[in-house]
């Protein structure tokens, strides 16, 4: 599951980002800011994996 989870937190950045350039390029503030906000959540979450698969590791390298 833990493949899945990473490939939607980098498609929700990609999303973000496509958002807040199109936010940009038709002056729209309300849609670049929730591009940016979409791109932070979707880095947030993929802070949020690679904290669990290290965990995995270091509990792995324990035993």
């Amino acid at each position: 599951m833990g493949f899945l989870d990473k490939l939607k937190n980098k498609a929700q950045q990609a999303k973000g980002r496509g958002k807040e350039e199109a936010g940009r390029q038709s002056g729209d503030p309300h849609l670049e800011a929730e591009g940016k906000s979409d791109r932070t959540a979707g880095g947030a979450k993929q802070v949020g994996e690679k904290v669990k698969d290290a965990a995995k590791e270091a509990k792995r390298t324990a035993e």
